[in-house]
């Protein structure tokens, strides 16, 4: 992907909630913009589950996602 640009997550935080301790290395579930319409990239934890060859399934927290529909403007 050439292009990515942060549109939600990021950089780990310290707010004491609990989910900041799972990223513990200062880059945390994430949510871009890529160049592709339509399309956005997401970085997460990953999960034991199966998939297709160059497919992943990752966790993304529900609030991650809903600051994405912000950004994005669908909420």
């Amino acid at each position: 992907m050439d292009e990515l640009r942060m549109i939600a997550g990021g950089p780990c935080g310290n707010g004491g909630n609990g989910e900041d301790d799972k990223c513990g290395n200062g880059d945390c579930p994430t949510v871009y913009a890529t160049p592709e319409p339509g399309m956005l990239a997401v970085q997460g934890y990953e999960l034991a589950h199966p998939t297709p060859d160059g497919e992943s399934v990752v966790l993304i927290p529900e609030d991650i996602l809903k600051e994405a529909a912000r950004a994005r403007g669908w909420l």
